[in-house]
């Protein structure tokens, strides 16, 4: 008979059902099954259960992130993954062999990629089957809070690749970050390691603005206020920022960010784009400015992993709320009305 298992799945409608399906099981040699210890629910899915992730089947079992217990492995799984280890789900799938691993863009794997909660089922169900184990699962030092640590698996990695590192942020540049969500927060603390000399973050929610404010911006500022933006532009010693950081994934959000550089400046897009967005080139051609794009890679996670146990990263920042499995949909419905409801990123217990 077979075994099953409670598993939170995108049907096509605005919200996820719970439903019962086969519990995974090993099915190649590299391969893991974990039970679910915490997971959380990113603004993907989000975007996935607005119908702006073609990829995602319905029927398919939602989440990537994760920490969990390994059950069981493949005969290739090295013996530095064992059953009973707690280990960290990276959000991407990594075989750390192809060309594409190789150079680091681990989220272009050949045999990988974003692969949990988008082409196969994810981590927000009591058991989940991960490939390529030996890339893609870390184990977690004792140390280290496991419910916080659900916040290494997607949002700083996000955050620090194709935010910090992708906006090329150095010590004394200015830096401008739209959009206060979980990786636009995940962005700023990651920026602040590479001490600039300023931060401004733009949001539309004065509780999110709130919480830059308390993660270490130097401002906040509503895009709304149009006054207020062009008097920031109007007193910087350089008419714009030298990196922006664009967090959402809107057409008004990238048409901030285009008025926000400056000459020489960055913008790096981090927000997933569900339709097309308008390019000022007009305006645009003659500043030597750069645009960058990024999938996370997750190939930062050790080097995050070493700055919390330094104490110089504190991933439980992110976290406002938290909610047992059995309610894992109310966890939804809040994060869907995070406007309202002043959160950020919600943990899940199983």
């Amino acid at each position: 008979m077979t075994e099953t298992m409670k598993a939170v799945v995108y049907t096509g409608a605005a919200l996820p059902e719970v439903q019962e399906r086969p519990k995974p099981v090993i099915e190649a040699p590299g391969d893991a099954l974990v039970q679910m210890l915490y997971s959380t629910i990113c603004g993907t899915d989000l975007h996935i259960l607005r119908g702006d992730v073609p990829t995602v089947d319905r029927g398919r079992v939602l989440g990537h992130e994760g920490v969990g217990r390994i059950v069981a492995v493949g005969s290739a799984v090295p013996p530095t993954l064992c059953p009973g280890d707690i280990v960290l789900l990276a959000c991407i799938t990594a075989c750390r062999a192809c060309a594409a691993c190789h150079r680091g863009m681990c989220s272009h794997c050949t045999g990988g990629g974003w692969q949990l909660g988008n082409l196969i089922d994810g981590t927000q169900a009591e058991y989940v089957r991960v490939p390529h184990a030996a890339g893609s699962l870390y184990p977690l030092p004792e140390s280290l809070d496991p419910q916080a640590a659900v916040a290494l698996s997607d949002a700083l990695p996000t955050g620090m690749e194709c935010g910090t590192l992708n906006a090329r942020i150095a010590p004394g540049c200015s830096v401008a970050i739209v959009g206060a969500g979980p990786v636009g927060l995940a962005a700023l603390l990651t920026a602040r390691l590479s001490t600039p000399a300023r931060i401004v973050v733009f949001d539309l929610d004065e509780a999110r603005l709130a919480h830059a404010r308390r993660l270490g911006a130097d401002e906040t500022l509503s895009p709304l206020d149009a006054g207020a933006v062009d008097q920031l532009l109007d007193k910087m010693d350089v008419p714009g920022f030298d990196a922006v950081i664009e967090a959402v994934g809107i057409p008004q959000t990238f048409s901030l960010c285009q008025r926000l550089v400056g000459p020489g400046g960055v913008i790096a897009n981090v927000g997933v784009h569900g339709q097309p967005v308008s390019l000022a080139l007009d305006k645009l051609w003659d500043r030597n400015i750069t645009i960058t794009t990024r999938l996370v890679d997750a190939v930062t996670i050790p080097t995050l992993m070493r700055l919390w146990q330094s104490n110089r990263l504190d991933p439980g920042a992110l976290i406002t709320d938290n909610f047992p499995f059995s309610n894992v949909l109310d966890a939804y419905r809040r994060f869907q009305e995070a406007a309202n409801t002043g959160t950020l990123k919600v943990g899940i217990t199983f």
